[in-house]
Parts: C-alpha cells; structure tokens; sequence
C-alpha cells in the first residue's frame, strides 16, 4: 500500500472556518457529554504552514462515555480508531473521497494533561513568533525531504515539538 503524500502548505484564512464548521457538527454529536471544543494543531495559528488536516480537541467529563457516540460521529463523517497509542484519548479521523486527512479529533477528559499540552502548545507559538516560524520551516523541509515517509518526517519532527513543548509548559504555567 502506498503512503500519503505529506503535503506542509502555506497557512491558509479558510481554515478557522473549517473549523468553526466542523467544530459546530461535533457539538451537535456530542451536546450530551462535550464540555468544551478547540481548534489545535498548526492550523489553529495564523501564518505558519501545515498540513491542511484541522486538529480539534474536544473536551468530554468521561472519556469512556465517547465509545457511546461512536455511530453519531460516524454520521458526520468521521472513524474510530479508538485510543491510537496514546492512552486516555478518543481518536477519530474524518477524510476525503482519496483518503486524504480533513480533520482528526482528539477527546480527552476536561483538563487532562493532553488537552493542556495541545493548547499550550498552540498558545505558545500564536506568541512567539521566532519559534513559529522556525517549526513552520522545519515542517515545510522535512516533507520535502521525506513527501512519502510519514515516519521519518514525524522523527524529524519529535525534538523540535518536545522542546517547543517544554517551552510552551513553562510558559504556559508562568515558570
């Protein structure tokens, strides 16, 4: 089988809507049990490049009460892949006709590590611009290095997200 093409474009103004759009269907899903919803990842902060996936992260008050909205968010377009290694998340994966990525929504339980980690992260680089622009540039050389090895871009990747989510912590909790 062969790999998706990793494609880092240039930022987008049409992503918040896309967000706004998608965010509003998965509110409709999860009314019942949703206590909050974010738009994360690189397509959350103006002006650098991504991937065109939005990333959303919803905030649930159990996590095991998602399992229950499985069909209802299957209706809307997106698939349960269930934790997806990482332990105490929901991961579901809306795509397009050719398998392309739209939206991954993560859920977590309000106010886990997780969820402050994506926002911190986010957060972080809206506020520093220098770092912003050095992970926008990395991402933007890696998939031209790697445009079919989702693996090695992701390694190539890893540091540089962990140290900007060092900072991002610190900064975030006014260390």
């Amino acid at each position: 089988m062969a790999q998706r093409e990793i494609n880092v474009v240039p930022y987008d103004e049409e992503w918040p809507m896309t967000y706004k759009k998608e965010a509003a269907r998965i509110i409709q899903a999860l009314k019942p049990v949703l206590s909050a919803i974010h738009h994360a990842g690189s397509t959350a902060i103006p002006g650098i490049s991504a991937k065109p996936t939005i990333d959303i992260v919803a905030e649930v008050n159990e996590l095991d009460t998602i399992d229950d909205y499985n069909e209802k968010l299957s209706m809307i377009g997106y698939e349960a892949l269930g934790e997806y290694g990482i332990k105490g998340r929901r991961y579901f994966v809306k795509t397009d006709g050719l398998a392309n990525h739209l939206v991954h929504l993560h859920i977590f339980e309000t106010e886990s590590e997780d969820v402050v980690r994506h926002l911190a992260f986010r957060d972080y680089l809206k506020a520093h611009e220098d770092d912003a622009v050095f992970y926008s540039q990395l991402k933007q050389t890696l998939a031209e290095q790697f445009r079919y090895d989702s693996e090695s871009y992701c390694e190539g990747k890893n540091e540089a997200c962990k140290r900007i989510e060092q900072l991002a912590l610190q900064w975030w909790y006014g260390a």
